[in-house]
Protein backbone atom coordinates (compact mmCIF):
# COMPACT_ATOMS: atom_id res chain seq x y z
CA UNK A 1 0.00 0.00 0.00
CA UNK A 2 1.37 3.41 -0.95
CA UNK A 3 1.79 5.77 1.97
CA UNK A 4 -0.18 8.98 1.79
CA UNK A 5 2.47 11.76 1.54
CA UNK A 6 0.21 14.30 3.23
CA UNK A 7 -0.37 12.04 6.24
CA UNK A 8 3.35 11.36 6.47
CA UNK A 9 4.05 15.10 6.59
CA UNK A 10 1.42 15.63 9.31
CA UNK A 11 2.79 12.72 11.31
CA UNK A 12 6.32 14.08 11.01
CA UNK A 13 5.19 17.48 12.25
CA UNK A 14 3.45 15.91 15.21
CA UNK A 15 6.57 13.97 16.12
CA UNK A 16 8.74 17.08 15.89
CA UNK A 17 6.23 18.99 17.99
CA UNK A 18 6.20 16.25 20.63
CA UNK A 19 10.02 16.22 20.70
CA UNK A 20 10.13 20.01 21.10
CA UNK A 21 7.63 19.89 23.95
CA UNK A 22 9.58 17.13 25.68
CA UNK A 23 12.81 19.08 25.21
CA UNK A 24 11.28 22.16 26.84
CA UNK A 25 10.10 20.19 29.85
CA UNK A 26 13.50 18.54 30.28
CA UNK A 27 15.29 21.86 29.80
CA UNK A 28 13.22 23.41 32.58
CA UNK A 29 14.15 20.61 34.96
CA UNK A 30 17.82 20.72 33.97
CA UNK A 31 18.10 24.47 34.53
CA UNK A 32 16.51 24.17 37.97
CA UNK A 33 18.76 21.25 38.86
CA UNK A 34 21.76 23.34 37.82
CA UNK A 35 20.72 26.08 40.25
CA UNK A 36 18.63 28.46 38.13
CA UNK A 37 15.61 28.16 40.40
CA UNK A 38 13.22 30.41 38.46
CA UNK A 39 14.13 30.08 34.77
CA UNK A 40 12.42 32.30 32.23
CA UNK A 41 10.67 31.10 29.11
CA UNK A 42 13.59 32.38 27.01
CA UNK A 43 16.18 30.60 29.14
CA UNK A 44 14.22 27.37 28.85
CA UNK A 45 13.79 27.75 25.09
CA UNK A 46 17.51 28.47 24.65
CA UNK A 47 18.42 25.43 26.75
CA UNK A 48 16.07 23.25 24.69
CA UNK A 49 17.48 24.62 21.44
CA UNK A 50 14.17 25.99 20.17
CA UNK A 51 12.84 29.47 19.56
CA UNK A 52 10.82 31.44 22.08
CA UNK A 53 7.81 31.29 19.77
CA UNK A 54 8.03 27.51 19.90
CA UNK A 55 7.84 27.69 23.69
CA UNK A 56 4.57 29.60 23.54
CA UNK A 57 3.15 27.30 20.87
CA UNK A 58 3.39 24.50 23.42
CA UNK A 59 2.67 26.42 26.61
CA UNK A 60 0.33 29.38 26.89
CA UNK A 61 2.21 30.64 29.95
CA UNK A 62 4.46 29.45 32.76
CA UNK A 63 1.49 27.96 34.59
CA UNK A 64 0.84 25.48 31.78
CA UNK A 65 4.55 24.63 31.80
CA UNK A 66 4.39 23.96 35.55
CA UNK A 67 1.48 21.57 34.99
CA UNK A 68 3.38 19.73 32.24
CA UNK A 69 6.57 19.47 34.29
CA UNK A 70 4.61 18.24 37.31
CA UNK A 71 2.87 15.55 35.24
CA UNK A 72 6.17 14.51 33.66
CA UNK A 73 8.33 14.28 36.77
CA UNK A 74 6.18 13.88 39.86
CA UNK A 75 6.03 10.08 40.04
CA UNK A 76 9.78 9.83 39.57
CA UNK A 77 10.44 12.39 42.29
CA UNK A 78 8.05 10.87 44.81
CA UNK A 79 9.48 7.39 44.21
CA UNK A 80 12.70 8.58 45.88
CA UNK A 81 10.89 8.57 49.24
CA UNK A 82 10.81 4.90 50.22
CA UNK A 83 8.04 3.18 52.13
CA UNK A 84 8.89 1.60 55.46
CA UNK A 85 7.89 -1.87 56.61
CA UNK A 86 6.55 -0.61 59.95
CA UNK A 87 8.28 -3.13 62.20
CA UNK A 88 11.66 -3.81 63.69
CA UNK A 89 13.78 -2.01 66.25
CA UNK A 90 13.03 1.71 66.37
CA UNK A 91 16.69 2.68 65.99
CA UNK A 92 16.95 0.71 62.76
CA UNK A 93 13.72 2.22 61.45
CA UNK A 94 14.87 5.74 62.23
CA UNK A 95 18.14 5.07 60.44
CA UNK A 96 16.41 3.62 57.37
CA UNK A 97 13.90 6.44 57.27
CA UNK A 98 16.58 9.13 57.49
CA UNK A 99 18.71 7.42 54.86
CA UNK A 100 15.75 7.56 52.47
CA UNK A 101 14.80 11.13 53.35
CA UNK A 102 18.36 12.40 53.12
CA UNK A 103 18.97 10.90 49.68
CA UNK A 104 15.67 12.26 48.37
CA UNK A 105 16.18 15.75 49.82
CA UNK A 106 19.73 15.92 48.49
CA UNK A 107 18.64 14.98 44.97
CA UNK A 108 15.55 17.20 44.98
CA UNK A 109 17.02 20.19 46.79
CA UNK A 110 16.82 22.64 43.88
CA UNK A 111 13.49 21.32 42.63
CA UNK A 112 11.92 21.85 46.05
CA UNK A 113 13.48 25.30 46.43
CA UNK A 114 12.23 26.25 42.97
CA UNK A 115 8.73 25.07 43.83
CA UNK A 116 8.70 26.97 47.11
CA UNK A 117 9.96 30.14 45.39
CA UNK A 118 7.04 30.06 42.95
CA UNK A 119 4.15 28.93 45.15
CA UNK A 120 2.91 32.51 45.43
CA UNK A 121 2.14 32.73 41.71
CA UNK A 122 1.10 29.21 40.78
CA UNK A 123 -2.13 27.42 41.78
CA UNK A 124 -0.74 24.29 40.10
CA UNK A 125 2.36 24.27 42.27
CA UNK A 126 0.39 25.05 45.44
CA UNK A 127 -1.95 22.13 44.77
CA UNK A 128 0.81 19.65 43.92
CA UNK A 129 3.00 20.77 46.83
CA UNK A 130 0.15 20.32 49.31
CA UNK A 131 -0.56 16.87 47.86
CA UNK A 132 3.10 15.90 48.14
CA UNK A 133 3.25 16.99 51.78
CA UNK A 134 0.18 14.88 52.55
CA UNK A 135 1.77 11.87 50.87
CA UNK A 136 4.99 12.34 52.81
CA UNK A 137 2.98 12.55 56.01
CA UNK A 138 1.31 9.23 55.20
CA UNK A 139 4.68 7.76 54.28
CA UNK A 140 5.99 8.50 57.78
CA UNK A 141 3.26 6.28 59.16
CA UNK A 142 4.60 3.41 57.06
CA UNK A 143 7.86 3.75 59.01
CA UNK A 144 6.30 4.54 62.38
CA UNK A 145 2.75 3.09 62.46
CA UNK A 146 2.61 3.43 66.26
CA UNK A 147 1.98 7.13 65.73
CA UNK A 148 -1.54 6.34 64.50
CA UNK A 149 -2.59 5.70 68.11
CA UNK A 150 -1.67 9.27 69.07
CA UNK A 151 -3.29 12.67 68.44
CA UNK A 152 -2.57 14.37 65.09
CA UNK A 153 -0.36 16.91 66.86
CA UNK A 154 2.22 14.15 67.35
CA UNK A 155 2.60 13.41 63.65
CA UNK A 156 2.61 17.18 63.08
CA UNK A 157 5.63 17.38 65.36
CA UNK A 158 7.45 14.62 63.50
CA UNK A 159 6.57 16.34 60.22
CA UNK A 160 8.37 19.43 61.43
CA UNK A 161 11.44 17.54 62.61
CA UNK A 162 11.80 15.65 59.34
CA UNK A 163 10.74 18.36 56.91
CA UNK A 164 12.79 19.57 53.97
CA UNK A 165 13.04 22.93 55.73
CA UNK A 166 14.80 21.32 58.70
CA UNK A 167 17.13 19.35 56.42
CA UNK A 168 17.92 22.43 54.34
CA UNK A 169 18.68 24.45 57.46
CA UNK A 170 21.13 21.87 58.75
CA UNK A 171 22.83 21.32 55.41
CA UNK A 172 22.92 24.82 53.94
CA UNK A 173 22.45 27.36 56.72
CA UNK A 174 24.35 25.54 59.43
CA UNK A 175 26.66 24.02 56.80
CA UNK A 176 26.68 20.54 58.29
CA UNK A 177 27.49 17.39 56.37
CA UNK A 178 25.00 14.67 55.51
CA UNK A 179 26.26 12.37 58.28
CA UNK A 180 26.21 15.14 60.88
CA UNK A 181 22.71 16.17 59.85
CA UNK A 182 21.41 12.61 60.07
CA UNK A 183 23.04 12.17 63.49
CA UNK A 184 21.32 15.30 64.78
CA UNK A 185 17.95 14.20 63.43
CA UNK A 186 18.41 10.71 64.88
CA UNK A 187 18.85 12.23 68.32
CA UNK A 188 15.89 14.57 67.85
CA UNK A 189 13.54 11.83 66.60
CA UNK A 190 14.62 9.40 69.35
CA UNK A 191 14.05 12.12 71.94
CA UNK A 192 10.70 12.96 70.36
CA UNK A 193 9.51 9.37 70.75
CA UNK A 194 10.72 9.22 74.35
CA UNK A 195 9.29 12.59 75.34
CA UNK A 196 5.86 11.74 73.97
CA UNK A 197 5.96 8.27 75.53
CA UNK A 198 5.35 6.58 72.21
CA UNK A 199 5.56 2.82 72.61
CA UNK A 200 7.56 1.40 69.72
CA UNK A 201 6.95 -1.98 68.19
Amino acid sequence: MTENPQLAVIDGRRQRSARSREALIKASLELIDQGLLVPTAKQIADKAGVGLRSFFRHFDDMETLFAAVEAHARDNFMSLFLLGEGHGHIAQRIEGFLDSQAEAYERLNNIILSTQAQLWRSPTLRQSYARDLNELRALKLSWFPELEAHPPVIIDGLDGLTSFEMWHRLRHHQKLGVRESKDILTELISGFFAQNEIETR
